[in-house]
């Protein structure tokens, strides 16, 4: 396609979405985002912990990790879990996870990871100054638990793959843990403290705070849920919806965990999976936090949000139509019990649970559909969908537009999974 494309169409109004409609719009674009949902409202945009972990360029799957995974999968309280009914579903995703943690996958992964995120805090700071919401932002950096030496070992590798790539570790011992965060319960003597490193006091917000400033530079949010992509001759046309026929010269497909769903059609097999997540917003916690502090060994964010401290965390594979399971959200009150004893928290008021689009390699696929043209993706960022949003606006937006690129986006194909 020569030239920029007179109407864009964005599929997915969440951090992802809104943060490349926005940058979009402000190139001179017009363009329209279509979700289900309000924005920020639909998928795990909402409910995540607030992180911004440029440095988190080490992907899931890791010789070290794979250990600990038949235990943890046979242990209802531990933070991963797969239904019994889930696992035959789960299978082939969990054989390509396994597959990806071999030392030449790691490293692709670590580039590619790398390659979007080294910049995500800078993007960060300068797209909510941007929009007039330079508060949500707090630049107080990450607090990281281990109980003893042994238990930190597990993670060194890692933590060594972070330092190779630019990351400033600072590791503590108890007193100073207790001096940046005194609540800390006597059980955790060691820590890593990423000073560099911010946090979304929320993430809703964030979204929101978006939506207003594409809609006041003349972009379109549509409610209507997606049913298919549509083309004609061979090229995108747009995106049939269950009100409307949305035509477009560029679709965006940043749909989060629905998009493979949407892509499938269209011959693209992404090994896409849910990871559902769970956190509760406790209003009245007896303590007060600073910055996000995470127990390595109850795989937990634990972040101060306004007006709530937010408990957020586990892995439970279970797909997008399974119904949420209370019993994974009471886990949550153990592991902030574990880290600060003395909280004494009223109960939340019910739990969330949201969709973190996952792909094996823990790299997302952005970038061109190289046999549909005008089709973009942007989703699959796993655990990591807000710190990637920014980023990913600054990576895709020139390609959707037709202009040159600064960066390879060939990391991030969805051909490179075989079959897709």
């Amino acid at each position: 396609m020569s030239g920029a494309p007179d109407r864009i169409l964005v599929i997915g109004a969440g951090i992802v979405g809104m943060a490349l409609a926005y940058r979009l719009q402000q190139s001179g674009a017009q363009v329209t985002v279509v979700d289900a949902q309000p924005p920020g409202q639909g998928g795990a945009s909402f409910g995540n912990a607030g992180a911004i972990s440029a440095s988190s360029v080490a992907p899931l799957a890791m010789p070290g990790l794979l250990r600990q995974v038949p235990r943890m999968l046979l242990d209802r309280a531990a933070p991963l879990h797969v239904p019994a009914g889930y696992w035959l579903r789960a299978a082939p995703w969990l054989a390509r996870f396994v597959a990806a943690a071999r030392p030449a996958a790691v490293t692709r992964a670590t580039a590619a990871l790398d390659g979007l995120l080294h910049l995500a805090t800078e993007q960060h700071m300068a797209l909510v100054r941007e929009i007039g919401a330079p508060d949500l932002l707090r630049p107080h950096g990450q607090l990281y638990l281990y109980r003893d030496a042994a238990q930190l070992a597990k993670d060194r590798a890692s933590w060594e793959i972070r330092r190779a790539h630019g990351a400033r570790l600072e590791e503590l011992d108890r007193a100073a843990i207790l001096a940046l965060e005194p609540a800390i319960g006597p059980a955790y003597t060691l820590g890593i403290f990423l000073a560099d490193h911010a946090h979304c006091a929320s993430p809703f917000r964030y979204v929101q705070a978006l939506a207003a400033a594409f809609r006041r530079a003349g972009g379109q949010v549509v409610q209507d849920r997606i049913t298919r992509l549509a083309t004609q001759d061979g090229r995108i046309s747009g995106a049939q919806g269950e009100s409307a026929l949305h035509v477009a010269e560029a679709v965006v497909l940043a749909a989060g965990a629905w998009s493979a769903r949407l892509a499938a059609p269209l011959g693209y097999r992404i090994p896409l999976e849910s990871q559902r997540g769970y956190h509760l917003d406790l209003r009245d916690p007896g303590l007060a936090l600073t910055r996000p502090v995470i127990p390595a060994d109850r795989k937990v964010f634990i972040t101060p949000m306004e007006g709530a401290l937010r408990v957020a965390g586990t892995v439970e594979f279970g797909g997008l139509d399974r119904a949420p399971d209370a019993k994974r959200a009471e886990l949550l009150y153990a592991d902030l019990a574990a880290v600060f004893p003395e909280a004494r928290p009223a109960r939340a008021e019910g739990f969330w649970m949201g969709h973190r689009p996952c792909l094996p390699d823990s790299v997302p696929v952005i970038g061109p559909a190289r046999r549909v043209p005008g089709l973009f993706f942007a989703f699959g960022h796993g655990h990591l969908g807000l710190t990637g949003s920014a980023p990913t606006a600054e990576l895709l937006a020139p390609a959707v537009l037709g202009r040159p690129l600064n960066q390879d986006l060939a990391p991030y194909a969805a051909e490179r999974f075989v079959g897709a």
